[in-house]
């Protein structure tokens, strides 16, 4: 690329090309027009004194002036050959504005330096030369001016380096300058291509997190919500069955029935408060990063209370359709449910076990290990305790959902380092009510998610008794203090 002044190819502001030929734009290829022009008319006016001294023909003089003056409009394409061009017709006196324009031309484009370097000492040299020869003739010629011997060769050579110097490096400066542009140019277009694969890799992790919260907020609901529907589905259809026979028995379920529907719609109100919540503050502009962490803390407050007495109410008022009326309930409105715990924990297993139990399933819980201190605060990190908590809530209610009437055990075991327990359900006994329960298949897939983000290792499969078996093992990394 032999250019000056703008990158070839590449027109004012970063227009497309428009011009002739090899011209970038219009107003380059009228720029060189008019050089080539001026330089043709002062070559043809050399070219004719150069005729009359050596006696040649004054059109042969005139037609070489032409020729070699229109040598610049090839000054953008080949930069070498009007350099070359203008020193030939040194010797002759031609091309003052020929060698000036070449020079700067070639300074200014993309040419090896060591060729301009080169170019530059033979026009230096033979600037000298001419000026040398022209000067020393004039002297000669002048009887009564006898100047100093020194005088002629120091001003050829200023002339030689007047005319050489000032457009080399001024092309040499263009030349830089050009360049410096075009690689920030290049640099900017470099960074805006970065900013939009940023942009892009950005949306692409926006979308990530937004399909990993919605699926952790599904999880936490169906924890929290399809356990308590299914021990209410449960004891309603030993209510319904044992309504007419034992009506102490019907009140006591129809209690629990009662309760346990409380305490689901308490929670799903909870999570819904923290939704609207977070939509509220975003619109007063006030930043609502916090709601899934909240969101999460709430669907993990689902603790299961101790066994209830038979006929047992909860003191929660009720309004006219079923809905509890506490508002306190919602995270972030300074009542009741902010002073609870952040979650369930192995402390908490016996009480699920004895909501099992009160709904009709034979559970035995076994636990191995050195026993908790009274008081000592949770063993194991707050997330390794609810996950196990929430793997031993979701087998069991697969056992209510798909084994009615089945045994089952639940085993928890203290190593070093990890946490296990497994849940496995003998058959299903022929005589035992099924209660109908709908199954979204959602269940064991929630479980492996719990465990594997953990770093745990979750293994579910039948038994050989036609039972069904689960079993988590997670590490135990201290609680947080």
């Amino acid at each position: 690329m032999t250019t000056t002044g703008a990158s070839e190819g590449v027109a004012a502001r970063g227009a497309p090309v428009s011009g002739p030929w090899w011209w970038a734009r219009r107003r380059s290829a009228a720029l060189d027009v008019l050089l080539a022009v001026a330089s043709a008319l002062e070559c043809m006016a050399e070219g004719v004194r150069f005729a009359q001294e050596a006696r040649l023909p004054e059109l042969l003089g005139v037609l070489l002036g032409l020729l070699v003056g229109s040598v610049l409009l090839v000054r953008r394409r080949w930069p070498v050959v009007v350099v070359l061009v203008s020193i030939a017709v040194m010797p002759a006196e031609m091309g003052g504005l020929l060698s000036v324009v070449g020079l700067y031309t070639l300074a200014a484009s993309d040419v090896p330096r060591r060729i301009t370097t080169l170019l530059a000492g033979m026009t230096v040299v033979g600037t000298l030369v001419t000026t040398f020869l022209t000067l020393r003739q004039d002297v000669a010629t002048q009887e009564d001016f006898n100047p100093p011997a020194w005088v002629v060769p120091v001003m050829s050579l200023a002339v030689g380096l007047v005319l050489t110097a000032p457009p080399v490096l001024w092309g040499l400066y263009i030349g830089a300058r050009r360049r410096l542009v075009e690689s920030l140019r290049e640099r900017a277009d470099g960074l805006e291509r970065e900013l939009s694969l940023l942009a892009d890799r950005a949306e692409e992790r926006a979308e990530w997190a937004r399909n990993e919260e919605r699926t952790r907020i599904a999880r936490e609901m169906h924890d929290v919500v399809a356990h308590r529907v299914s021990l209410m589905v449960v004891h309603a259809a030993a209510l319904q069955a044992v309504a007419l026979k034992d009506p102490e028995k019907a009140s006591k379920n129809a209690g629990l029935v009662g309760d346990m529907g409380r305490q689901a719609l308490t929670e799903l109100r909870e999570m819904l408060g923290v939704l609207r919540t977070a939509e509220g503050t975003a619109a007063r502009g006030v930043p609502a990063s916090d709601a899934p962490e909240r969101l999460a803390a709430v669907a993990s407050r689902a603790r299961v209370p101790a066994e209830a007495p038979a006929g047992a109410r909860s003191s929660v008022p009720v309004a006219a359709g079923g809905v509890p009326e506490e508002d306190a309930a919602v995270p972030g409105a300074g009542g009741p449910a902010e002073g609870q715990a952040d979650g369930p924990c192995l402390a908490d297993l016996g009480d699920l076990v004895g909501q099992s139990r009160a709904a009709g399933m034979v559970v035995e819980l076994s636990v191995d290990g050195p026993a908790e201190e009274p008081g000592a605060g949770p063993r194991y990190a707050a997330r390794v305790e609810q996950t196990v908590y929430r793997v031993v809530q979701e087998a069991l209610t697969n056992v209510h959902k798909h084994a009615p009437g089945a045994r089952a055990r639940v085993r928890l075991a203290h190593r070093d380092g990890e946490l296990a327990v497994q849940v496995e359900n003998g058959p299903c006994e022929g005589d035992a009510a099924n209660a109908g329960l709908p199954s979204g298949g959602n269940g064991l897939v929630g479980m492996r998610e719990r465990v594997t983000a953990l770093g745990g290792v979750f293994v579910s499969g039948p038994t050989d008794a036609g039972g069904f078996r689960v079993s988590a093992v997670v590490p135990t990394p201290l609680p947080a203090t």
